[in-house]
């Protein structure tokens, strides 16, 4: 027995996702308030029209909870890392200093929300950047919700390379590429193209933001540059090795914006006064904040450690191998719809290496930094119990959001309603299907926060379709990873990341639409690109 893949069928299959946008955007609900509604619309059509019974609610309802816990401490970590910052006043001392080092205000805002993003999703991603960047942004003056969108939109592209090539690892299993095949670095060529686009325009994105048509023409040459080195370094390591893909560029490109803020073009004071992104009152009134002599090293030491535990960890093999034999999973029975549509039995579902994990280096990071800051004495008496406590009560309600965000699409997955979605497309559109590839990857990210889980939810159904559909089998799977990555900046729960440390908890909906009116146009150029090569 299978699902109808039926019109009906499919409206109430989106009827979940379309409940949340329409509370998030139209009535500009926080995810805390609309992530509820739409677990509770998803329980219903999953049971009255699906077929699932309480008990496959229940364990894809458990299978959500755990993988929620996984995200929520890393949104712990990353909070306690920026209120480790906060309470010294490292920001401040990072506002001044990298303004010394980049004068020009574009350049520095470009710098903070675009290639310190991409350096951090190179290493450790898992909405990372996002909870990192947001508070660096407001620090030199970007309002509160332009320093998430910012983030957002800047540490995207590194999505499927990222995280030193976990998404990619993840889209190479489930579609079954071997490694090191033409197959294999065809589709890798195709994905770092695809990714080469969005990187370009995030940053003229970012430049309109700033100032519109004076800061494009300010900052183009910067963006071409810095694009070159993301883009295109990316697009060349792809075809020599994936782990490394996006951090290298990355890191070139860190070296690539400081040698820029040097340059002729770049090296004077320059601003717009009329900047629709800058808070100028909020940086006035820091001025009068007493900063100590920390110096910018000593400001930026917890993203040091932060970078050097990472790869220290990941690149050694050996170090990697031995701390990654501790792992915490758990057990779940197969499920089965009155459809037919089966969960398999799983020994350790999503299993998590404590010590291989991001949250571990933020946590070890933040430790680091906490007693290193209190022993210079930049941290005062009672600061460390401040530290902790504001991390636990802005972490509390955003861990509402996630666990409803990420029970909704285990729900969905689990009940067959996210198959349908896909099928749906595909069977009604056909070759026109390619256009819509994008879409189907940024709809994982949309649903899972994570680009990796979409390659692994839609990577053998895309290989599937193009393989019904005749068309060229790198192309749309290259064009599902980069969806999944672009889909990042418009994730619901990388959006709540953002939102608790920027300290604008409720302002989801608007960040979304903003989002959105870029990601959704790019994922069809993209679409339009898939279809010519198939063509």
């Amino acid at each position: 027995m299978s699902i109808p893949v039926t019109p009906f069928m499919w409206i109430m299959a989106f009827l979940p996702i379309c409940v949340l946008l329409v509370l998030m955007v139209r009535f500009r609900w926080g995810a805390m308030e609309a992530a509820p509604m739409g677990v509770a619309v998803t329980i219903v059509t999953g049971i009255v029209l699906y077929r699932a019974d309480l008990w496959l609610i229940a364990v894809e309802s458990a299978k959500g909870v755990w993988s929620a816990l996984i995200i929520l401490i890393i949104v712990l970590t990353a909070v306690l890392l920026y209120q480790v910052g906060n309470e010294a006043n490292a920001y401040l001392v990072i506002r001044n200093g990298m303004k010394r080092l980049l004068p020009n205000e574009l350049l520095l805002v470009l710098a903070l929300g675009w290639i310190f993003e991409s350096f951090l999703q190179g290493i450790t991603g898992f909405g990372v950047p996002v909870a990192v960047g947001a508070p660096l942004l407001i620090g030199i003056g970007v309002k509160p919700m332009w320093a998430v969108i910012i983030p957002l939109l800047g540490q995207s592209w590194g999505n499927t390379y990222g995280t030193l090539g976990a998404a990619w690892d993840a889209l190479a299993m489930s579609s079954g590429m071997t490694v090191g095949s033409a197959e294999y670095f065809e589709t890798a060529l195709f994905a770092a193209a695809f990714l080469w686009i969005w990187n370009a325009v995030i940053g003229l994105a970012i430049c309109w933001f700033y100032g519109k048509g004076a800061a494009l023409k300010k900052g183009l040459p910067a963006v071409a540059i810095l694009s070159a080195i993301q883009g295109g370094g990316e697009l060349f390591m792809s075809q020599i090795n994936t782990t490394v893909a996006c951090f290298v560029p990355a890191c070139l490109s860190l070296l690539g914006i400081l040698l820029l803020g040097r340059s002729r073009l770049y090296r004077t004071e320059w601003s717009l006064g009329e900047s629709g992104i800058m808070e100028r009152k909020l940086l006035g009134d820091e001025e009068n904040v007493k900063v100590s002599d920390m110096s910018l090293l000593q400001a930026i030491l917890p993203y040091i450690l932060l970078s050097v535990i990472t790869l220290a960890v990941l690149m050694i093999g050996p170090v990697k191998a031995v701390l990654g034999q501790i792992s915490i999973g758990f057990a779940f029975p197969e499920t089965v719809t009155g459809y037919g549509f089966v969960n398999e039995a799983v020994e350790r579902y999503s299993p998590l290496s404590p010590f291989t994990h991001a949250s571990m280096f933020l946590l070890l990071s933040s430790l680091i930094g906490l007693f290193y800051y209190k022993s210079c004495g930049f941290i005062g008496s009672g600061g460390v119990k401040r530290v902790f406590a504001k991390s636990i009560s802005m972490t509390m309600p955003s861990g509402i959001a996630v666990v409803g965000l990420v029970i909704m699409s285990k729900i969905m997955s689990g009940t067959g309603q996210t198959t349908v979605l896909a099928n749906g497309i595909a069977q009604i559109l056909g070759k026109v299907y390619v256009v819509l590839a994008p879409f189907i990857g940024m709809l994982g990210s949309f649903m899972t926060g994570s680009n990796m889980s979409s390659n692994i939810l839609f990577g053998s159904f895309q290989i599937t379709t193009a393989e019904i559909l005749g068309v060229k089998i790198s192309c749309v799977l290259g064009a599902q990873t980069a969806g999944g990555s672009i889909g990042s900046a418009i994730s619901p729960s990388n959006i709540v990341l953002g939102t608790t440390t920027a300290n604008i908890l409720g302002r989801e909906g608007e960040v979304l639409k903003r989002t959105s009116s870029i990601v959704i146009p790019i994922a069809l150029v993209m679409g339009a690109i898939v279809f010519i090569c198939i063509g």
